[in-house]
């Protein structure tokens, strides 16, 4: 029996749309054949992993090519959320979930709240798991999952779509840019619409995949580095680091509690029992008890000089020392 499905995709009109679609897909460099693989699946394990190693090694060299625009959208992402606005990530399926990702890891990393970093992915939170059929069509849905935020001219949004063509992630960006944020568009093809739409472009052009289309593989490992490098290096901006030093670690475990005294340790070079008396006067916040060891501070005045200074250790460092 024909399911109602199969009956509206043999409609003249669905043909239409469906040739159109592959059509727009066959500009993609990300889903372009690589007839020289056509036969990986006669190769054995030790030459397949050796092929996909390979293509592996060619992403770094595809993100240098884009530094100088990744470092002037980080500039811009910095100087927005030292106002106090919020990074939003926006994308569908694997570009989505890598946003969802991120955010994710940006509170117990840099102890920053939940809602200064913030993964949307088209079809709401159970989409990470399992996908949800049109979401990542819909514009409209990108523009009501903003609209819930409560979107600022403050804040930065991302889109993030290995093809660059996403509606979802394009419909991000062009809502929060008439909005007045700040708009980033990460794909993995050249000439873009989601570049095109945001005002820092970031083209990753990563090249064919080992899997015709598969973008969870080269594109998603050039998505991942540089959603790395925009929520690392703007808390490094922020102050959220001393040196390479995770200072505003969230301590929430046993591990990142054996972690905060390392880290103290490695700045201060303190004894184990000066350590623990910093901490026990910061209630556990590594910054803290790192202004109170060098700046030789209560836990009190070691709050006020980092509230002082917005956060930045060696800004608070300098006027204790100074005074």
């Amino acid at each position: 029996m024909t399911s109602t499905t199969d009956a509206n995709t043999d409609t003249p009109e669905a043909a239409g749309t469906y040739g159109e679609l592959r059509a727009q897909l066959a500009t993609l460099t990300t889903e372009a054949f690589r007839p020289e693989l056509a036969e990986i699946d006669r190769q054995p394990t030790r030459e397949i992993a050796r092929i996909m190693n390979g293509e592996d090694a060619t992403v770094p060299a595809a993100v240098a090519e884009r530094l100088p625009q990744i470092a002037a959208a980080i500039d811009a992402t910095a100087e927005r959320m030292a106002r106090g606005g919020r990074l939003v990530y926006a994308g569908a399926g694997t570009a989505g979930r890598l946003g969802v990702l991120d955010a994710s890891e940006c509170p117990p990393t840099f102890n920053t709240d939940p809602s200064e970093v913030i993964g949307l992915i088209a079809g709401g939170p159970s989409a990470m798991v399992t996908a949800v059929e049109g979401a990542e069509d819909s514009k409209e849905l990108a523009a009501a999952d903003l609209d819930g935020l409560k979107l600022t001219a403050d804040d930065t949004v991302v889109g993030v779509s290995a093809s660059g063509r996403t509606p979802y992630a394009i419909g991000a960006v062009e809502h929060a840019r008439a909005l007045g944020a700040l708009t980033i568009g990460l794909s993995c093809n050249a000439d873009s619409a989601l570049a095109a739409a945001a005002e820092h472009g970031l083209e990753i052009v990563t090249g064919p995949e080992l899997l015709t289309g598969s973008t969870r593989l080269k594109a998603g490992t050039a998505q991942k580095l540089v959603l790395n490098m925009i929520s690392t290096i703007t808390m490094i901006r922020l102050g959220k680091t001393y040196g390479n030093l995770m200072v505003d670690v969230r301590a929430s475990n046993e591990k990142l509690r054996a972690r905060s005294r390392h880290i103290v340790a490695l700045a201060t070079g303190a004894s184990d029992a000066e350590i623990e008396a910093a901490l026990a006067a910061t209630d556990g916040e590594v910054k803290n008890a790192i202004l109170v060891i060098l700046g030789q501070v209560d836990g009190p005045t070691a709050a006020t000089r980092l509230t002082e200074a917005d956060g930045h250790l060696r800004a608070a460092l300098t006027a204790v020392r100074t005074t």
